[in-house]
């Protein structure tokens, strides 16, 4: 059976994405901070109580899924600014898009007596349109709960983020990310895995928190999940992160809905929080010239 590369709570972003482009993915053992497992269930555990079982076999009938967290918890919004994957991100996304984004948060708990979920590639969420060569996403499940094989740890199977599509995982082929709670699995969009069998009396709870490249479509519409009237208070860096920004040149801009003469006609996002939509206009401009310069236009 082969074996998750574990990294210490101080590993540096390269090291992760060079573990991502080699495996597809990795673990870092006690990544949460003092009293951030304790502030998450706080936040979060009166929405997981309430969510209802999965209506299918894929989402799982012994298996909730508990969504629009960052809306919900301050501790699951430090988690998605985590400068240790955002850092991650950067290398490891920045190679395919000008920006990328927040594509989920969901928190997964795994009920006694749930089965295997099918093996299955996350980058399937956009069909199988996006090309091979190209790497949509970086994605994390952090332990809420410990994860043992017992109770469900996700399966992976390492390396196989350089398979061919058509190319099925063997038992031996599979790899079990068992690890304690505060720990974070990281792994890639291309790598098969899936959530396992819990065969234990408890349930196995884990924070899936998945980024994408700014210029697909998100599995959580964040926009709604976490509205302007919410994400006002937040920070610059994570409005953005959230898609309250520009994805590249001309991409993410909208018109306001006002009286004639009353507002801009082309408008990034984060004008909704007090940004100057002529500042982004002069950085188009400059952006274009400069692609223009390099000619990629």
């Amino acid at each position: 059976m082969p074996e998750l590369k574990h990294f210490g709570s101080t590993t540096d972003a390269a090291t992760l994405a060079d573990a991502l482009r080699e495996d597809g993915a990795c673990i870092i053992d006690d990544a949460m901070g003092n009293g951030q497992l304790d502030q998450l269930k706080a936040e979060i555990m009166p929405y997981v109580e309430a969510t209802s079982m999965g209506q299918d076999d894929f989402t799982g009938r012994n298996t909730s899924r508990t969504g629009a967290l960052v809306a919900r918890s301050e501790a699951c919004r430090q988690l998605v600014m985590d400068e240790r994957l955002i850092g991650a991100c950067d290398a490891f996304l920045k190679p395919f898009c000008d920006a990328y984004q927040l594509h989920l948060t969901q928190l997964i708990r795994i009920f006694p007596q749930q089965g295997e979920q099918p093996l299955h590639r996350d980058r399937l969420a956009w069909g199988g349109y996006l090309p091979a060569s190209l790497e949509p996403q970086l994605n994390t499940i952090w332990a809420v709960t410990d994860f043992t094989r017992e109770n469900g740890a996700t399966r992976v199977v390492p390396g196989s983020n350089h398979w061919e599509p058509e190319r099925t995982a063997e038992d031996h082929e599979i790899g079990y990310a068992e690890m304690t709670a505060g720990s974070v699995l990281v792994y890639s969009g291309s790598v098969i895995h899936s959530g396992g069998k819990n065969q234990s009396d408890s349930n196995r709870m884990g924070l899936n928190i998945t980024y994408c490249l700014g210029w697909l479509r998100q599995e959580e519409n964040q926009y709604l999940s976490c509205p302007p009237d919410i994400a006002k208070d937040f920070s610059p860096e994570l409005q953005a992160l959230l898609g309250y920004a520009m994805g590249s040149y001309a991409l993410g801009y909208f018109t306001p809905p006002l009286p004639p003469g009353e507002g801009p006609e082309i408008t990034p996002p984060d004008w909704l929080f007090g940004a100057s939509a002529k500042s982004w206009g002069d950085s188009l401009y400059d952006s274009v010239s400069e692609r223009a310069a390099k000619g990629a236009m």
